[in-house]
């Protein structure tokens, strides 16, 4: 039977799940690895350890590689479904993971000394930080992760990425960065109140956009179909299987993401509060 052309290869070759080695990926999570571990080391020598954001960071590193690189990527290629669950571990779990680690610190100090001095300059540019500032505002950073979050999934762009390798790599990266901007504004710039609203708001458009796959009566993404055969799903199967990973296991994780921040943020008013108290 004929099938369509994937940015991957075609979607009925090969056996069984396998990693991928694209070196578009591959480079890029090495060279992030090595320069992490070096600056590590050159920190660790002169006294400045982290061990808890130093899991933190190679938590998101290998959930990063495990979405790109090993047998789910494979699978992501083939099955919608399981090209919804790479999609959620890019931007609700890797992007967090990796935000809370906070790398830029060990990654500069992995350069040479005029090489680092050089980009921390870049980095306190006036020009530089007031475009930082309004990208990282919570508002911004919430209204950017969605519209590439919408955009990306409209049923031409998304086949569209599927069959064309360029689109799929801006699509994951778009995801990705826009993620990351999103958990930096949630993590470090937004109040914590503002920060719950803000994960709030993004569960509810990502749920709305689950369930719109998940309930559609119709076929809505075309260039996967043929494959979920081989898995013993039809292709409206598939897409409701994803619809419902993007609308609850994902739904999940920034509800209770959510929640945490609601937590916090009542007890640190609680403690402020209490001091209030004290200081009368």
């Amino acid at each position: 039977m004929p099938h369509s052309i994937y940015a991957h290869g075609s979607a009925l070759q090969a056996a069984a799940p396998g990693w991928t080695f694209d070196p578009w990926i591959i480079v890029p999570l090495t060279l992030f690895g090595l320069m992490y571990g070096i600056g590590r080391l050159v920190l660790a020598r002169k006294g400045r350890q982290r061990i808890a954001q130093d899991i933190i960071c190679g938590a998101g590193w290998l959930t990063l590689a495990a979405a790109l690189v090993s047998p789910l990527h494979w699978l992501g290629e083939r099955l919608l479904s399981f090209h919804m669950i790479e999609h959620e571990i890019l931007m609700a779990v890797a992007a967090p993971l990796l935000v809370l680690a906070r790398p830029v610190g060990p990654l500069l100090w992995s350069l040479p000394q005029r090489t680092r001095l050089a980009i921390g300059w870049a980095m306190r540019h006036p020009y530089i930080t007031r475009l930082w500032s309004l990208l990282s505002a919570g508002r911004n950073a919430t209204l950017l992760h969605g519209i590439a979050i919408w955009t990306w999934h409209a049923p031409a762009l998304f086949d569209a990425a599927v069959e064309n390798i360029l689109l799929h790599r801006v699509q994951h990266l778009s995801f990705f960065l826009t993620a990351i901007l999103f958990w930096w504004s949630v993590f470090r710039r937004s109040q914590i109140g503002s920060a719950a609203w803000h994960v709030f708001v993004t569960m509810l458009h990502t749920s709305v956009l689950g369930a719109l796959m998940a309930l559609a009566p119709h076929l809505l993404y075309r260039q996967q179909a043929d494959a979920a055969a081989a898995w013993g799903l039809t292709p409206l199967e598939d897409q409701q299987l994803a619809g419902i990973i993007m609308w609850v296991p994902a739904g999940t994780i920034y509800a209770g993401s959510a929640l945490a921040l609601i937590a916090l943020w009542i007890c640190r008013s609680g403690r402020e509060r209490a001091d209030a108290l004290h200081a009368l």
